[in-house]
């Protein structure tokens, strides 16, 4: 995959996506290569930020606290891509999509990107500025979902596309939620 291509996977139901379903990537391969990798990235920026200037964030934690939290929520991350492939090939029976496991792991591992890479914000001291930029991410994160979900999925009704992704993204937050509450906690 050619991640210079996520910038229009958001906006289109083709570009990038075609290519992706050609290239067939093995789960084994976006895991080592794309979910690992951008993992390391938001609990290597909580890390720093919390290292640095947490009482930004949420004041009273210690340095100690925050490189806790780092270490967690890589591990949380790391298990949540599985966990949302497994409830979106749920949500695809329930629904009577043929989406095999396969298609609903390459989807689970693509659509956080941007919440990924807006992590990076957090190299700016500024609870404001990392609120919009971690909306921004979460948006464009939604808007794979649904892409998605009609491209990998090979739906041909925007309903259905968008019932389903609203689903899996209801699951999607509340894991979001759970994974800031275990960075907060610590």
């Amino acid at each position: 995959m050619n991640l210079l291509q996520m910038p229009k996977m958001i906006l289109s139901f083709h570009e990038g996506w075609d290519e992706l379903i050609r290239v067939h990537p093995s789960i084994g391969r976006m895991f080592a290569l794309l979910v690992f990798p951008f993992s390391i990235l938001p609990a290597a920026m909580i890390y720093y930020a919390g290292g640095h200037y947490g009482d930004v964030f949420t004041p009273g934690v210690s340095a100690q606290q925050w490189h806790f939290a780092a270490g967690v929520f890589f591990l949380a991350e790391l298990l949540t891509v599985p966990a949302m492939a497994w409830i979106m090939h749920l949500a695809c029976r329930a629904n009577d999509v043929p989406a095999g496991y396969h298609q609903c792991f390459t989807l689970a591992a693509i659509a956080p990107i941007p919440m990924w890479i807006s992590s990076l914000v957090l190299l700016i001291p500024n609870l404001a500025v990392c609120i919009v930029v971690g909306a921004l991410g979460l948006a464009c994160s939604l808007a794979i979902t649904y892409r998605g979900m009609f491209a990998l999925f090979r739906m041909h009704e925007d309903l259905r596309a968008m019932q389903m992704a609203t689903v899996v993204t209801g699951a999607g937050l509340l894991a979001w939620l759970v994974l800031m509450q275990i960075v907060l906690m610590h």
